[in-house]
């Protein structure tokens, strides 16, 4: 059924995304699926407000968020689930959609956080995910 499947974790609320790694897991367990999982470390929006942190703080964060994913897989990701980790720079809705591009995923599951007012104008990354994505896409609740 799925071949390829790409998960994204938002880090900062690792405890909510159990819900969306536990989906995940299952549905490459019960499909034979690799795993792909991705974390994104967002950008500064405007490049004005990169000149306000220091040099090479991207990088670090790059590095950091990378070490965390694998924290984070170690425990919710059982060894028999083939699995790589990803760490997006960017854009949060388009890094995803980007390395399902990259990955070959044939679904794409995330976590739906709670919208607040400012996403009712803009809508949520989940939001635009399944609006744009080319393959299918599982909300998790």
């Amino acid at each position: 059924m799925y071949k390829n499947i790409l998960v994204s974790i938002d880090l900062g609320e690792a405890e909510a995304e159990q819900k969306a790694i536990r989906t995940a897991v299952e549905l490459a367990r019960f499909t034979g699926a690799n795993l792909h999982i991705l974390t994104v470390v967002p950008d500064y929006g405007m490049s004005i407000v990169g000149g306000f942190f220091p040099k090479g703080h991207e990088k670090q964060a790059i590095e950091q968020a990378n070490a965390a994913l694998h924290e984070f897989t170690k425990v919710h990701v059982p060894k028999e689930v083939k699995h790589r980790h990803i760490v997006g720079h960017g854009s949060i809705y388009r890094e995803i959609l980007h390395y399902a591009g990259v990955c070959k995923a044939d679904l794409i599951v995330m976590l739906a956080s709670k919208p607040g007012p400012e996403n009712y104008l803009l809508g949520p990354n989940a939001a635009r995910v399944a609006r744009h994505a080319s393959v299918s896409v599982h909300v998790v609740r």
